[in-house]
């Protein structure tokens, strides 16, 4: 299915979670925040959120520093 992450195109094989899609591109679960069609997920919901085509996926990553 193709999904769009931080406004580019990616295929994931069905059934996918927002876990798995984090998993699939390397990003730790514990540095990013993630937004699904607009609206933001908690992170406790990850491995439960299934994925659909189309959906649009915003992942933003934590950075510490001063």
């Amino acid at each position: 299915m193709e999904i769009c992450v931080n406004g580019e195109k990616e295929i994931f094989v069905p059934p996918a979670t927002i876990a798995d899609a984090l998993a699939a591109r390397g990003n730790d679960v514990n540095r990013v925040v993630v937004e699904v069609n607009g609206g933001i997920v908690p992170r406790e919901k990850f491995v439960q959120t299934l994925l659909r085509e189309g959906d649009a996926l915003e992942v933003v990553h934590l950075v510490g520093g001063g």
